[in-house]
């Protein structure tokens, strides 16, 4: 079989994920949204302007550390409707997805298009470079990823900010901080990188905006899984906690037929790595991230967990039902309702077990390097600097996730992927402090700088909202926590469901009107 999809922590690109491939791609990073229309007029002149989904180029740097290698076009969207002059410039970058449909974060539906309403603003939404459209070489090869870094994410940044002819009247005279105040947008993945720019390059950005930011690289990312643990219903964290512990007993036995009557359990019977078989069962913990607040008690999380609580129109107390049960619930939900979602509709065990294995290095999905595969692209960002490898807690610590999956497991992948450049184990360890080194990580002094995470994001532990970070922020750099997921505060929906998650946009709204007036060119 061709297809093939691995546990995928997930961390960085839109609520769109096809069958990806593994590791620690970001299943959810922002959010994208549906708008009614794309048409639109000048907010005060009455103008018709171009429609939201107007495709723009831009002649980006294939190689800021040597310019002689010519550009690329890097494509962006641009909306100017709220626009008057001496407004700010707002860029968000989209990350690690293609950028298709992110034109909705040009409208007042989402906190980039509701500030550029509130202060007069335009906004110009980015796409990185070696996503979608967007790429300095023709193919995704290990040796065109020789410019896909952070830094060269950051250099664009700049590139663009001081060259770009923004596609409106006057355009072409605000390009640069001496020129207008920019401020750059991101949620997760993006987040980071907006905090890692404005650390790079100070006073190029006037202000930031950090949804979700994982700033800080963790190489063995098992706190991934922590806020799911301490804000899912207690019953079902407890039954979870009990089929896990059970999985891992099972699968490290050496019973060959104990471990065959587990894999038959949740159809997985030709599936022949137990870590492999661990990390399947594990992969519907990550529709915890898909969860808003809009949508209430709806979706895949929910249906999981009360396909395990709810018995004969009965809901199990805050202990669960038990072992025997969630084992025998889990198995049923995930054999005939989940397994084939993650595997393209395959019901066949042979075509499943093809499609969970991450050992079969003759699969097509490692070698695919052609353009626009937004998983390739973010695995080499995971294997070469951030880690982010999202497995089991440490012994001593509950658990809802299991041991078998580890950074091992994920290095493993790394080399099948990019065999080129790995030909052991890659040692990000090393990779991710030097990231955080040199950008700050969780411990960044930059100012006007906003950082803001939800309670229930699984991607909490690597913001400054983490248990362990040490800094709390401060009048200049405002770190805002609401009682959202990932990236809630950057949909306006979000807000309007939540008072904690508006409390904390309407915080942004004050500050900015205050940072805004005081704005100097800068010579940056």
């Amino acid at each position: 079989m061709a297809f093939l999809n691995f546990f995928v922590p997930f961390l960085l690109a839109s609520l769109v994920c096809a069958i990806t491939p593994p590791a620690s791609r970001p299943k959810s990073g922002m959010h994208k949204i549906n708008v009614d229309s794309v048409e639109v007029s000048h907010r005060t002149s009455g103008v018709k302007l171009p429609p939201l989904n107007t495709t723009y180029y831009f002649d980006q740097l294939i190689d800021h550390n040597n310019p002689s290698l010519g550009t690329f076009k890097q494509r962006y969207y641009f909306g100017y409707h709220y626009y008057e002059p001496g407004g700010p410039i707002l860029l968000m970058n989209v990350g690690e997805q293609n950028a298709d449909g992110f034109w909705g974060y040009l409208t007042n539906e989402t906190i980039t298009g509701m500030l550029a309403e509130k202060y007069n603003g335009a906004v110009a939404v980015l796409e990185h470079r070696f996503f979608g459209e967007s790429n300095p070489y023709p193919d995704l090869s290990v040796k065109s990823y020789r410019v896909h870094t952070i830094q060269q994410a950051i250099d664009d940044h700049e590139y663009f900010v001081k060259n770009v002819h923004l596609p409106m009247p006057g355009g072409d005279q605000v390009s640069g901080p001496d020129q207008a105040p920019w401020i750059l947008f991101g949620g997760s993945y993006p987040g980071a990188l907006t905090s890692y720019t404005m650390q790079n390059k100070p006073g190029l950005f006037y202000a930031g905006y950090a949804s979700s930011a994982v700033v800080q690289a963790i190489a063995d990312y098992w706190g991934y899984y922590e806020p799911i643990r301490q804000n899912m219903a207690k019953n079902c964290s407890a039954d979870v906690q009990a089929v896990v512990g059970y999985m891992d007993q099972v699968l490290t036995s050496g019973d060959a037929s104990k471990i065959q009557a587990f894999k038959e359990i949740f159809g997985l019977g030709d599936l022949t790595h137990n870590d492999d078989v661990a990390s399947a069962v594990s992969q519907i913990l990550g529709s915890w991230q898909e969860l808003n607040l809009t949508d209430g008690a709806a979706g895949t999380w929910f249906e999981f967990c009360d396909a395990l609580e709810v018995k004969d129109g009965k809901v199990a107390g805050p202990n669960g039902w038990g072992l025997e049960s969630a084992l025998a619930a889990w198995g049923s939900y995930y054999k005939n309702t989940y397994l084939s979602s993650i595997c393209d509709g395959a019901t066949d065990s042979k075509d499943i077990a093809a499609c969970l294995d991450t050992y079969d290095t003759s699969n097509p999905v490692w070698t695919n390097t052609a353009v626009d595969n937004a998983a390739r692209s973010w695995q080499w960002l995971v294997c070469t600097q951030f880690g982010f490898w999202q497995g089991g807690a440490p012994e001593n610590h509950p658990t809802i996730a299991s041991r078998l999956v580890n950074p091992a497991y994920y290095q493993r992948q790394c080399m099948n992927y990019f065999p080129e450049a790995f030909s052991s184990p890659p040692v990000v360890f090393l990779d991710a402090l030097n990231v955080n080194k040199l950008y700050g990580g969780w411990n960044t002094t930059t100012e006007r700088l906003f950082f803001l995470n939800g309670i229930r994001d699984p991607w909490r532990e690597a913001t400054v909202a983490a248990d362990g970070a040490t800094s709390p922020g401060s009048d200049l750099q405002p770190h805002l926590l609401g009682d959202g997921y990932h990236c809630s505060d950057m949909l306006i929906s979000e807000g309007l469901s939540s008072p904690a998650v508006l409390k904390v946009q309407n915080t942004v709204v004050e500050y900015l009107g205050k940072w805004l007036p005081e704005w100097k060119p800068s010579s940056a």
